[in-house]
């Protein structure tokens, strides 16, 4: 764990929960602790401390451990949920686009109350929809059983039982996308004001199931990799594949079983309206399994032809075309191609680099220590035969490519971007605080004048309260803020696609 990674982690607690949680965050990034060491460390109260663990552990930001023989629990950092917190938005707009916006309020509303029963979430979301009819509770039901079954909001493992529910779990997964038990009066009874003592599903949480979305923000990143190297028709094809993988293979196995070709026309023949696919689908596997990607492999020619999903090699292909353009931006295109030429030969000499890339020798070798420096490039050292000593003359020194080094140091310089932008962010909008309630005021007040019939006059002279400087500075910090916003998606995407690599080559399963 990095000083980046650990500040953008405290910054993300501060702006979303608040400075007792920052501390609290603080303290756990360097280790597991007890409730007594953080009310020590932190010089919080007991009852601060214990409420920002609550937060916490309902938001799945830190897990617990009773220490054995010691009758107390001790706390640890979820740093990679902490992380999720910025790709929020990106859940909802994913819903929002794909699902519709009911789905899209429930799992905002999920989001922001970390940890809710069924009843009380679909009660709270109908309040924040503009619709206030009764079949309104019935339709965000039903979409809460769909995100069930979707697999988008997961059994939260809580409660007095957890302990058997954990268990039963074990042995039966499914138990955790188990429909609950609505009842319709009840949530038309919170609707209308009512409060209940209990309910029904009193007790059964749920969480929104991350796994899922980052399953489909996956297969979204091949989709777009095969339509910009190809067409959309092949990446319509390329949906189908996936598709009969999750019928025979686990969504996150690095490679898939194999799969026929002839069921990969029928699901094109029942699914697709694109004729020209169906015509010419054997040309478009063809060229797929063609594509330096590598996102198919051919398995064998039963059947017409069997085909492997290459998970694992296509976000290393992936991460490469990703590291190259970083190059590319950062130091150039004699840079890029001298990295290329390194990663291509695997280790190299300083002579040959310069030979092979086409590159004056003063700039190649400038380039090639620029690229060491920044710990783009490294370097192996062999002694030569019959010599002794340690001098430069005694040995021979190889230039070489370590892709997961330069994977993680990217991913470094992610995180410090994020914290710098969401730092500055933070400061403009601080130190714009007046200017920016002041528009705020105003453009209310304008919207309520407008629905009473107010003349154009009158508003107009409300509106020049707002003076000139004023406005300018204003549309400064909009802008810049919108940047900023922009580039921290962008980032996040970036750090999705890294960590996917991330993941395939750490577990070999």
């Amino acid at each position: 764990m990095s000083i980046q990674l650990g500040q953008l982690c405290s910054v993300i607690l501060e702006q979303h929960f608040g400075i007792n949680v920052q501390k609290i965050g603080n303290e756990l990034y360097t280790g597991a602790k007890s409730l007594k060491e953080l009310i020590k460390s932190t010089s919080l109260s007991k009852n601060e401390v214990s409420r920002a663990l609550a937060v916490l552990l309902k938001f799945r930001l830190a897990t617990y451990e009773i220490v054995k023989n010691k009758g107390f629990s001790e706390y640890s950092l979820n740093i990679d949920h902490i992380l999720l917190i910025l790709r929020y938005p990106r859940y909802i707009y994913y819903m929002q686009s794909k699902y519709g916006h009911t789905t899209a309020l429930l799992v905002e509303e999920l989001l922001r109350t970390g940890c809710e029963t069924a009843t009380y979430l679909i009660s709270k979301s109908v309040l924040n929809s503009e619709s206030r009819e009764r079949n309104t509770v019935i339709e965000h039901r039903d979409k809460f059983i769909e995100l069930i079954q979707g697999n988008f909001f997961i059994r939260a493992i809580l409660g007095e039982h957890n302990d058997e529910l954990a268990e039963a779990v074990r042995n039966d997964p499914t138990l955790l996308f188990q429909k609950p038990e609505i009842d319709a009066h009840e949530l038309i009874s919170l609707q209308e004001g009512k409060t209940l003592v209990t309910t029904k599903d009193a007790g059964f949480y749920w969480h929104v199931n991350f796994e899922k979305f980052h399953q489909h923000f996956r297969d979204a990143i091949l989709y777009q990799a095969i339509e910009r190297k190809i067409n959309s028709n092949a990446g319509e094809c390329f949906k189908y594949f996936l598709q009969s993988m999750y019928l025979r293979t686990d969504p996150w196995k690095p490679t898939s079983n194999p799969i026929p070709f002839g069921e990969i026309r029928s699901l094109c023949e029942e699914q697709s309206n694109n004729l020209e696919l169906i015509r010419y689908l054997e040309q478009y596997i063809a060229i797929i399994l063609d594509d330096p990607l590598t996102m198919l492999t051919k398995y064998s020619d039963t059947g017409g032809g069997q085909y492997i999903v290459q998970m694992k090699k296509v976000f290393e292909h992936l991460a490469w075309i990703c590291i190259e353009n970083t190059i590319m931006e950062k130091f150039g295109a004699k840079a890029a191609r001298i990295f290329r030429v390194v990663r291509m030969k695997k280790y190299i000499e300083q002579e040959d680099i310069q030979k092979e890339a086409m590159i004056p020798s003063k700039e190649a070798k400038q380039l090639t220590y620029k690229l060491l420096e920044e710990h783009f490039l490294q370097i192996h050292t062999i002694r030569k035969a019959g010599s002794s000593g340690t001098g430069p003359a005694k040995c021979f020194i190889l230039f070489y490519v370590n892709q997961y080094q330069i994977v993680i140091l990217l991913m470094e310089m992610c995180y410090k971007a994020l914290f710098n932008g969401i730092t500055r962010s933070s400061y403009d909008s601080s130190v714009n605080r007046r200017l920016i309630d002041k528009s705020q005021r105003l453009e209310s007040v304008i919207e309520a004048m407008k629905e009473r019939g107010e003349s154009e006059e009158y508003i107009m002279e409300i509106l020049e309260t707002l003076t000139p400087p004023e406005r300018e500075i204003l549309e400064k910090v909009k802008i810049r803020i919108k940047n900023l916003y922009s580039a921290e998606i962008g980032l996040d995407e970036t750090l999705f696609l890294f960590q996917m690599y991330q993941y395939y080559q750490l577990n070999k399963v």
